[in-house]
């Protein structure tokens, strides 16, 4: 049978990671969250002190760098790099920025890319991330632009951060988030954009629930899974 492949692009926080993980485990699909993978490059440049909006010296590091792909028992991705397990540190709040900026230079973007490319050539994938249904999986099955308004992202990364007893200010992650939607947007190398054949899903009045609902639709719309 052949292999599926399900790109979900869309701006920071809008819960891309969120209900991809949800709905692959639906339709028995690999998750692939391509976002961890460049915060892995954006932590090592933040660990290393390497000013990631140097494109010269983020370069020089890459091949320093080993990034692995692992599934752990409790079936989540979790992101290695040079052998150590860094799922949790790079959720830090810091590392987003970093990684926008690294995601911004093509060596990064070409080192990375065979990885993913892979990971859908060997598995049916629903794979998240910015650029997928338009430079990574430009053939993919289904593409998904998945958006909400930045109010709506900040409120649901603010409720995030408390969870994990990290809170906030309401107006910090509102700035951020609209400085990285600048960033992702305006970069000369796979800006953020909707695939001309996508299907635009804006959850910014939906539950967490109706958004699940409404991607399993159009997933199943469009596939046998």
């Amino acid at each position: 049978m052949k292999n599926i492949s399900i790109a979900i692009d869309g701006p920071s926080g809008a819960g891309k990671s969120t209900l991809a993980r949800a709905v692959a485990a639906q339709v028995g699909c690999l998750y692939v969250d391509t976002g961890a993978i460049y915060r892995t490059i954006g932590y090592y440049a933040l660990t290393h002190g390497i000013d990631p909006k140097d494109g010269a010296a983020v370069a020089k590091s890459l091949p320093d760098v080993q990034v692995e792909l692992t599934y752990g028992e409790d079936g989540l991705q979790h992101m290695l790099l040079n052998g150590q397990d860094v799922t949790k540190e790079i959720r830090l709040p810091e590392v987003s920025l970093y990684a926008s900026a690294v995601s911004a230079h093509r060596p990064v973007r070409d080192f990375l890319l065979d990885m993913q490319r892979q990971l859908a050539r060997t598995h049916s994938v629903i794979m998240d991330g910015r650029d997928i249904g338009t430079v990574v999986l430009p053939d993919a099955d289904v593409k998904v632009y998945l958006t909400a308004s930045a109010q709506a992202r900040a409120r649901r990364r603010c409720a995030e951060l408390e969870q994990r007893g990290t809170p906030e200010p309401f107006e910090k992650v509102l700035r951020e988030i609209q400085e990285r939607d600048w960033n992702d947007i305006h970069r000369d190398t796979a800006p953020l954009r909707q695939a001309e054949d996508a299907v635009l899903l804006d959850t910014t009045e939906l539950t967490f629930q109706e958004s699940e609902a409404a991607l399993l639709h159009i997933i199943r719309e469009r596939t046998h899974l």
